[in-house]
């Protein structure tokens, strides 16, 4: 395998591209910095090709040594260029302003003026842009799987929002038998559709309710539980509101069926699709005598070394192995920590020094970081522990989360290179001590 370093040496030509909806401008430089030609690219299947054939028309040269630098890491743009062969590098568009400033002090911007200053900042700073590769396809599947996954969730939760606000205007009781987040329930929904107003749901009957709990398996409530709050004084309220919120309600009970049932489905298919990547990588026994193909022993059991983490569950899996695939596969824990948000920014100036939180990151990996320290607190007892000590030396719960989750990447990346699986009962976790598993991360 070739080293990074080598192959973006080879770069002989260097194109900025300032991209938009419509049309995208483009500025190539030679390897003196000098400009060579500008041109527009229209957002079309046809001018991408044209534009491919028109780099390497007029440079001469091997796909692999023209660089092409822009403000976003995806889209058919650069999915085109990649399928070329040609050298993509991403930046932040924060890092892009700042650059912007050696050559117009005025804070003057155009579309020439950035791809002018993306082209002449990757021959000069390259080392600030990040370089881009082809996804394997079932990652961007699982990208997609992952990222409807949320937005699902969050559709779910503003319709159960407003069931709940409907709910609590003429019928509080029915909340009663559900927490925050049961509100949306199907059972829930199967009770309301069966007793749709405090009157009705006093003469439900018994065998009624019966059926309910035993259809969805609901053993936290009997049926006598469930009368009893049914049958609880209602609450009074002004002639027609209970005809119009149950009138609302109705409206969102078939869009909360469909939500709910969408989400069940896209988690079966993200799981899916952690099999099938973790399957498309041969096991030592399936892998043909004399094949050293890159990266082959090290990648075949990542998936399975992820699931082993403590509280790391279906989605967060599946945004790690999404949005941040590369640095796993690299074991880059640095990278990893700050994508994530879990590392600190530091602001030192003399005698001044400041420790900021991270809020630059990617944010589905922020958020997937919460959640697995938070679920790994109540699952690992070296969590806990930590997370424990660090409450007790005045940290809030989210920094808490944070240095807890920023252990879990340092632990992941460790467990990724030695490629064994989690075992909670290794001797460190047992003695609550830092093992040579855990050494660097704690």
């Amino acid at each position: 395998m070739t080293d990074d370093t080598d192959s973006l040496s080879e770069i002989l030509w260097f194109v900025g591209l300032d991209w938009g909806s419509e049309s995208h401008r483009v500025a190539l430089f030679d390897r003196t910095g000098a400009l060579v030609e500008r041109r527009d690219v229209a957002h079309t299947g046809r001018a991408y090709g044209e534009l491919c054939d028109w780099l390497l028309r007029t440079t001469r040269a091997a796909p692999g040594q023209i660089g092409v630098a822009i403000e976003t890491s995806h889209g058919p743009v650069v999915d085109a260029l990649l399928d070329r062969g040609i050298q993509v590098f991403a930046i932040n568009p924060k890092q892009l302003d700042k650059f912007r400033d050696r050559y117009s002090m005025a804070g003057a911007k155009d579309d020439t003026r950035d791809a002018d200053t993306l082209g002449r900042c990757l021959r000069t700073d390259r080392d600030a842009f990040r370089p881009l590769s082809l996804s394997h396809p079932l990652l961007v599947q699982l990208r997609g799987a992952s990222r409807l996954a949320e937005e699902l969730t969050r559709t779910r939760g503003q319709l159960a929002n407003q069931l709940r606000e409907q709910l609590w205007r003429y019928y509080p009781q029915m909340l009663t038998l559900a927490d925050d987040d049961g509100v949306a329930d199907p059972w829930l929904l199967d009770l309301w559709q069966a007793a749709p107003t405090p009157a009705k749901g006093a003469r439900l009957h018994k065998q009624t309710i019966e059926h309910l709990l035993k259809q969805h398996r609901i053993r936290r409530l009997d049926v006598a539980q469930v009368r009893q709050v049914l049958r609880e004084p209602a609450l009074p309220v002004a002639p027609g509101v209970a005809e119009a919120a149950t009138r609302h309600i109705r409206s969102l009970l078939p869009r909360l069926r469909l939500v709910t049932q969408q989400l069940k489905q896209v988690r079966t298919q993200i799981d899916t699709l952690c099999d099938a990547f973790a399957a498309s990588h041969a096991s030592p026994a399936e892998t043909p005598a004399g094949d050293t193909s890159p990266g082959q022993a090290s990648e075949q059991r990542d998936v399975a070394i992820l699931r082993s983490l403590p509280g790391i569950g279906r989605i967060n899996l599946a945004t790690l192995l999404a949005e941040a695939y590369q640095p796993l596969q690299r074991r880059d824990y640095h990278a990893l920590r700050a994508l994530c948000g879990a590392a600190p920014v530091t602001r030192r100036s003399g005698k001044s020094c400041i420790v900021l939180r991270r809020l630059a990151c990617n944010k589905r990996l922020a958020n997937a970081l919460y959640h697995w320290a938070r679920v790994a607190t109540q699952r690992d007892p070296l969590s806990q522990g930590r997370y424990q000590a660090l409450r007790q030396r005045g940290h809030s719960h989210g920094r808490a989360l944070r240095t807890v989750g920023d252990r879990l990447l340092a632990l992941t990346c460790t467990l990724l290179q030695r490629q064994v699986l989690f075992d909670p009962s290794h001797r460190g976790a047992r003695a609550n001590t830092p093992s040579p598993l855990v050494q660097v991360a704690a």
